[in-house]
């Protein structure tokens, strides 16, 4: 039975082109081939028969957007949120959560193979939580609409580079998901409606927003402010510049979570990152110590620590940890929040995109070593790494192409070999591939 999806506005209404999907593509779209040509339909699934239409043109690739499912996969499942194909925050919502989890599981193997020319001895159980509500972090655009006298908050199209007219977002945080409306009305209801570009999510213990402010705040708009803070219970931050402007509207909380699911908490400011699905996160670290094995007294060497979301755990295990990160302000929140924990953590601020050979950091041994770098990998600081000869590493990673690279770079020419790999699916309903690898010394 032929499945009819709603149609995006702003879309021509010919020509058509039908194919059976073929794969799915690495963000998330159907893989179609049509008189030779590679084809990327968004909404489509593997095993499908889909009528689609073309939304641009390519000279390797066209991009298409599925209008009727001819032949839906038994994988197929009704998208949860009204606005899902029209706004651009989710990829995957029409895939039931379990295909979704092989899907990434499938991309991260796919890439350690093809790029790093590395199989894992074992392909981990994917660490997984709530497929909805979860996302606690996040960056919503605001835009003033004049010819509307309306303020739009969320996430952008999918199609353009407009924000989306949506009621609710279902993935985030219910405490802000349900206020999307009530956002979009305030902010049209201030005298700087049309200066206030973006809010930022913050949603643990307690929920903040920063709203970015392009222009001094009047007395009036604050006042609408602190009463939107009031009657929902949420914290409301300034941003009128860097991430130093930084300032609470009235009083305000410490924002705290738990890194492991434990009693300890760590503090942070509402713009500082942290992982967005808390489930996720605290099984992440917890796997994390558990691939490490560090005994009591171990050297361990976290690279890229932020807030301290493992130097706290694997200190409280007993190891002697060495943690480095190159934010200052993170750096500074990561030692108060082991003062306070009271844990004796040897806290360093370094570059580790350009780490020098002498630094006072390579002059101990190192045991263990756990590395979580952003979306560029840890490339650089790999080959002083390896010359610590730690007998176990553990890599968490965001991204599978630079994990593969790095991964080459451990097993190909420093003689690790990699024991264990698996996703974390840190962003249910997206294309985002979080996973974590150990490589164990040859």
């Amino acid at each position: 039975m032929s499945l009819v999806l709603k149609r995006p506005p702003g879309l021509d209404l010919a020509p058509e082109h039908s194919a059976e999907i073929a794969d799915l593509s690495h963000d998330g779209r159907g893989v179609a081939r049509v008189d030779g040509k590679v084809w990327f339909v968004a909404d489509a699934l593997p095993g499908e028969r889909v009528r689609f239409l073309r939304t641009r043109g390519g000279r390797d690739a066209d991009e298409a957007q599925a209008l009727v499912i001819e032949r839906p996969s038994p994988e197929r499942v009704e998208p949860a949120c009204a606005h899902f194909g029209v706004c651009g925050g989710c990829a995957l919502q029409h895939m039931a959560t379990a295909a979704q989890v092989r899907f990434k599981q499938k991309q991260l193997i796919e890439a350690l193979e093809r790029i790093g020319r590395v199989r894992a001895d074992t392909i981990a159980e994917a660490v997984t939580g709530p497929a909805w509500g979860y996302r606690r972090r996040a960056r919503l655009s605001v835009k003033f609409v004049a010819a509307r006298q309306q303020a739009l908050v969320g996430f952008r199209e999918r199609h353009s580079a407009l924000i989306a007219d949506i009621e609710r977002c279902e993935v985030l945080d219910a405490r802000v998901g349900n206020l999307i409306r009530p956002l979009s009305q305030l902010v049209s209801q201030l005298s700087l409606r049309d200066r206030i570009p973006q809010i930022e999510v913050a949603a643990t213990d307690r929920v903040a927003l920063v709203f970015r402010v392009l222009d001094p705040l009047g007395g009036e708009d604050r006042l609408k402010l602190e009463a939107f803070g009031r009657r929902h219970a949420i914290d409301i931050y300034l941003q009128p510049g860097g991430l130093d402007s930084l300032r609470p509207l009235g009083r305000v909380e410490p924002l705290s979570y738990t890194p492991d699911g434990s009693e300890a908490r760590l503090r942070f400011e509402p713009t500082d990152f942290i992982q967005v699905n808390s489930t996720v996160a605290e099984r992440m670290v917890r796997q994390s110590l558990e691939w490490l094995e560090p005994a009591p007294g171990d050297s361990v060497l976290e690279l890229f620590c932020g807030l301290g979301n493992f130097s706290i755990p694997l200190a409280q295990a007993g190891a002697r940890v060495t943690a480095l990160e190159g934010d200052a302000g993170l750096l500074r929140r990561a030692q108060d929040n082991a003062h306070r924990l009271g844990l004796k953590i040897r806290f360093a601020r370094t570059d580790l995109f350009r780490p020098r050979p002498n630094a006072a950091w390579l002059e101990d041994d190192v045991d263990l070593c756990l590395l979580d770098p952003p979306r560029s990998g840890a490339r650089e600081v790999l080959p002083l790494v390896a010359v610590k000869a730690p007998r176990r590493i553990v890599y968490v990673s965001c991204h599978p192409a630079t994990l593969a690279r790095d991964a080459a770079i451990l097993v190909h020419e420093h003689g690790y070999r990699l024991e264990r790999a698996g996703i974390l699916d840190m962003f249910p309903h997206t294309a985002h591939v979080e996973s974590m690898a150990l490589f164990v010394r040859a």
